[in-house]
């Protein structure tokens, strides 16, 4: 059966701005870093892969040693222990319900797991912060069918393909076989890069991004009672009722691969 795979960040939830912003900022002031990021500074940031990533960007010359941190092994040290209080932070704003669920992911994830789909996420953030996000997305029950593929479990972090090459080994499916559902310019990099059909659900951050290489653009993934889908751009002109559904995305697994390669999954090459 296909694969489903979800980037989390801006997908699962709108995390950046109102989970990941403020957890950076209270770590920050926590460590006495005297670096308070304004929504426009992390809107750069965010294009930069992984937390840790971003943290140690701050670090110039001078703020290095202002804080003390005298070699890089006294960086890594530093930056390590940020980051597990960021994650602590995010985590708690995760679980106070401050980020609710991007309109659809709930439906589209009982949709395909009722049909048989396995279901992923990717993403370059921590893994306890991720599964937190996934758990208060969809649930518990629906969370647990769920594979994890999380932080630094690869070396290089998107817009290099590797955790969705990662993902697609771990799960035994072919790049023809997998559609994905990321928010930014970076994510879908990655995914077009493994070969992946992407679907782009941009966010607040990544509306004006370059998303050339999606298979389809929409605001969401939309509610047939609430928030509609608003399609941004469909080169393959699907159907998008309002909504994105698991039939949209089967006809999208159907259409030519990134870079016009046409790899489409037929019934013979499907696996159970």
């Amino acid at each position: 059966m296909p694969a489903l795979i979800f980037d989390c960040d801006g997908v699962l939830a709108d995390t950046e701005q109102y989970g990941h912003l403020p957890a950076f900022n209270q770590t920050f002031g926590d460590f006495n870093v005297p670096v308070q990021w304004s929504v426009e500074e992390y809107a750069e940031k965010v294009k930069i892969g992984g937390g840790k990533e971003r943290m140690r960007s701050i670090l110039t010359p001078d703020l290095a040693q202002e804080l003390g941190l005298k070699d890089e092994a006294a960086i890594d040290a530093a930056i390590l222990a940020w980051h597990k209080r960021k994650t602590e932070v995010y985590k708690g704003l995760v679980e106070s319900g401050v980020m609710p669920a991007r309109p659809g992911i709930a439906r589209i994830v009982k949709e395909a797991s009722d049909a048989g789909w396995t279901l992923a996420v990717a993403s370059t953030s921590a893994e306890p912060a991720v599964r937190a996000v996934l758990t208060h997305a969809v649930g518990d029950d629906l969370a647990a069918h769920f594979s994890v593929f999380a932080g630094d479990v690869v070396p290089a972090k998107k817009p290099a393909p590797d955790i969705y090459l990662l993902a697609l080994k771990e799960l035994g499916v072919s790049d023809a076989d997998a559609i994905v559902v990321e928010d930014s310019g970076n994510g879908l990099r990655a995914a077009v890069a493994a070969g992946l059909r992407t679907v782009v659900t941009v966010s607040g951050f990544t509306r004006e991004e370059d998303f050339t290489g999606a298979s389809l653009v929409v605001s969401s993934l939309g509610e047939s009672d609430g928030e509609r889908a608003e399609v941004l751009a469909n080169p393959f002109g699907a159907d998008v009722p309002g909504v994105v559904t698991l039939a949209t995305l089967q006809d999208l697994l159907g259409r030519p691969a990134p870079g016009g390669t046409d790899s489409a999954p037929t019934t013979d090459t499907e696996t159970s």
